[in-house]
């Protein structure tokens, strides 16, 4: 989570300023910082630390965070908080069997993801190894532009919704090889319109590649995405990498359009 993912939106006369402190307290935990100290909360939240004290202390009584006086953590309860909203998004519970299948397959790691805000959130997944420096499970989020999921969902947002995007997310890349720049990414987004997949090569994590595919409902929407994670070295080292990307790149999109179906058809 960086500092600019953490600040308040603009505030309307709706806008409650105590939750979103709260909020923002809860989401400074990730898997990098997963017990921190007082300061630190203060540091990651922009709050002082008068103000992050009383949160955490707050989130202490109600059971979401515990401390051991020293350093603060979530406790499994947080988990609540997320649980209504998947338990009423069926698109996790349609997708979980399409991906074993398509991992099964293929022997890789799938996963699915919406667009939350600047990220991708992941909702399902299946590994069958971690090649990330990063664990992903459901509920990770990375910028969307920087994956192959994300840029899906972003290729899929009408013009005034990805020009909003734009403006309040800046392009940095993470890898030597990963597009920088504003106008690299939305050239990356019109060839995935054209083609209907998208193909990331070490853009979010160097040996990292990714090839997703949109998800839609009745309407034609892009809803989702859905990926196959594979290791760069691996694929180049095939005797026809060109081949086995084809395969993959059938398979996925073989299961993108039967995720597609059961999201139209409400399953």
């Amino acid at each position: 989570m960086t500092e600019a993912q953490t600040a308040p939106p603009v505030a309307s006369d709706q806008y409650v300023q105590s939750l979103a402190r709260g909020l923002a307290v809860i989401r400074a935990f990730d898997a990098d910082h997963p017990a921190m100290t007082l300061s630190e909360v203060a540091q990651r939240t922009q709050l002082t630390r008068a103000t992050a004290r009383r949160f955490l202390h707050t989130l202490v009584e109600l059971g979401y965070v515990r401390t051991d006086e020293r350093q603060f953590s979530l406790t499994p309860s947080v988990l609540q908080l997320g649980y209504a909203y998947l338990s009423a998004l069926s698109l996790p519970q349609l997708a979980q069997p399409h991906l074993q299948a398509l991992s099964t397959q293929l022997g890789e790691s799938t996963s699915a993801a919406v667009l939350d805000g600047g990220d991708i959130s992941y909702v399902a997944r299946v590994a069958t190894r971690r090649i990330m420096s990063v664990g992903i499970t459901v509920g990770t989020r990375f910028p969307a532009y920087a994956t192959s999921m994300g840029r899906v969902l972003l290729a899929g947002l009408p013009p005034a919704a990805l020009n909003a995007y734009f403006a309040s997310h800046a392009v940095v890349p993470l890898t030597p090889t990963a597009v920088g720049t504003e106008a690299g990414i939305r050239e990356a987004l019109q060839a995935v319109r054209i083609q209907g997949w998208c193909l990331l090569d070490q853009e979010l994590e160097l040996g990292l590649m990714s090839m997703a595919a949109p998800v839609h409902d009745a309407g034609g929407t892009v809803v989702a995405a859905v990926n196959v994670s594979l290791q760069a070295q691996a694929v180049n080292a095939k005797a026809d990498p060109p081949g086995f990307l084809a395969t993959v790149r059938e398979q996925l999109l073989r299961t993108a359009a039967l995720i597609s179906a059961d999201v139209a058809a409400g399953k």
